[in-house]
């Protein structure tokens, strides 16, 4: 049986664990094979650890065991150039670029950071890291002349107005997911020639490292009981990394071969709440 993606190339950014993996195995088990990248070490204002190299490697032995060949490389999407040769390096392997799902980001980080530090430091990581990984991957799938699909990870704090409190990491979490929408209509606007489709996915809390780690559950239990309701419509408090997934392999698939500019919720009803 064939897949939706046989003969696909899927670039990947956080692929170590959490969505990227999840992201990863899904679109492999449907016969793409994937250019995995992860940065594979801390960044020093975040509060709880990040992919490391043997997370890498565990996404790619769960691609590979799917059948379907893998390119791994420890990059840091705030580095241009490295994004530029790692991508480029990929897809010569590989064969191209057909797929791109942005999803590398971070999101608490240490409240001890001056506010200013800590708002550059998550705009640098979720919004500027975005824009390197299309640039990296974009003028390859322009020249390839054979269309593609491009997902950016956003999240329900960049469709809603909570999420904010004055911290300068939580203001650059909610700025950074805002520009994702932004940046989603732009570039279905410059790649809708090329047969390039661009959209965001924005999920609630996902059951994964970044939300479960002991310094942001901290975090959530000293906030005031009046605070903004961050709950959920439907009755489940995390949705799972596949649930995600399952949206993205949609977005990218023929299926949605005509959707394009959209920014898909995958909240639990969180945003209409």
């Amino acid at each position: 049986m064939t897949g939706r993606f046989d003969g696909k190339v899927a670039l990947i950014t956080g692929a170590g664990r959490g969505q990227g993996r999840s992201h990863a195995v899904r679109l492999a088990a449907e016969g793409a094979d994937v250019i995995a990248l992860d940065i594979c070490r801390q960044i020093d204002t975040v509060p709880y650890p990040l992919a490391t190299s043997a997370d890498l490697a565990g996404t790619a032995s769960e691609v590979e065991a799917l059948g379907r060949r893998v390119v791994t490389a420890e990059v840091d999407v705030r580095d241009a150039e490295a994004m530029a040769a790692a991508v480029a390096d990929g897809a010569r392997e590989l064969g191209g670029v057909d797929i791109v799902l942005a999803n590398a980001g971070i999101g608490m980080v240490d409240p001890e950071i001056p506010p200013p530090t800590a708002f550059r430091d998550v705009l640098d990581v979720n919004l500027v890291g975005v824009w390197n990984t299309v640039h990296a991957a974009a003028p390859i799938m322009i020249e390839q002349g054979r269309g593609g699909s491009i997902v950016l990870t956003g999240s329900t704090m960049g469709l809603i107005g909570r999420g904010g409190s004055g911290n300068g990491g939580a203001d650059g979490y909610v700025a950074s997911k805002h520009a994702i929408v932004g940046l989603t209509r732009t570039w279905a606007n410059w790649l809708a020639r090329f047969n390039i489709r661009v959209n965001s996915v924005h999920p609630t809390g996902v059951s994964t490292p970044m939300i479960l780690n002991e310094a942001l559950q901290g975090v959530l239990a000293s906030l005031p009981a009046d605070g903004p309701d961050m709950t959920n419509l439907l009755d489940v408090q995390l949705i799972e990394p596949r649930d995600v997934s399952a949206a993205v392999a949609w977005l990218v698939s023929d299926e949605a071969r005509y959707v394009t500019g959209v920014a898909l919720p995958v909240d639990a009803g969180m945003t209409v709440k």
